[in-house]
């Protein structure tokens, strides 16, 4: 039976944790994480990708942990939840500028901010808004720079909707196939989310690592 749209939440959860989240609310909690990841800074730290992952392996309904959610409600809040949150980011963007994140004192979300910038310098608005999706705290703020840099708002809504789709879905339906093809495969979804995590910071690493040796050879310059 799969698990309703609101779970009663015990006394603790993890919040860096996916099965803990998804445990203790249910689908609610993917639409919620969803939309705090990419439209508000605060949610840098959540793990959209984990989640979605972890949410799509406890659709198969294989796993031993007595809990199954339903795959379209899954869906569902997914997408909803990752669409309205990144439309929000670029509206707080466009009214609140750059102010929220010059007041942050995270060294990662800046971080991600610059990589948000060389994003969207090298690839363009289209192509930088869809990959940002991939990328842990530039999808967070990637949205509301998008809108203090004054984006067009039909160029970001639908690039955005793009990127949104082919991320929550695409995570989603890959737990979900992993699960119905692996049995018991929950016994392996630390080592799974971990290799997940890893895969999912490659692009930021990449995006660092180029940075630093243009920044080197330009030094080197004569």
């Amino acid at each position: 039976m799969a698990v309703p749209v609101l779970v009663s939440p015990p006394l603790a959860v993890n919040l860096l944790d996916a099965p803990s989240l998804l445990a203790t609310f249910g689908v609610l909690g993917i639409a919620v994480v969803m939309f705090a990841e990419t439209g508000l800074l605060v949610g840098f730290f959540l793990p959209g990708d984990s989640l979605l992952f972890t949410a799509g392996l406890l659709c198969a309904g294989t796993t031993d942990k007595g809990a199954t959610l339903s795959l379209p409600w899954v869906l569902v809040a997914s997408v909803a939840g990752a669409l309205a949150g990144a439309q929000c980011g670029y509206l707080i963007g466009r009214r609140a500028g750059g102010a929220l994140l010059a007041r942050s004192r995270s060294k990662r979300l800046h971080e991600g901010a610059e990589r948000a910038e060389e994003l969207l310098e090298r690839y363009g608005h289209a192509k930088a808004i869809v990959l940002a999706r991939f990328v842990p705290v530039v999808r967070t703020v990637l949205n509301p720079l998008a809108g203090a840099l004054n984006i067009p708002t039909r160029v970001f809504t639908l690039w955005q909707v793009v990127g949104g789709l082919v991320w929550t879905v695409g995570l989603v339906l890959a737990g979900y196939a992993l699960g119905s093809t692996i049995p018991d495969v929950d016994r392996y979804l630390l080592p799974i989310i971990a290799v997940i995590v890893i895969v999912s910071l490659l692009p930021l690493a990449a995006e660092l690592l180029r940075s630093r040796r243009a920044a080197k050879h330009r030094n080197e310059a004569p």
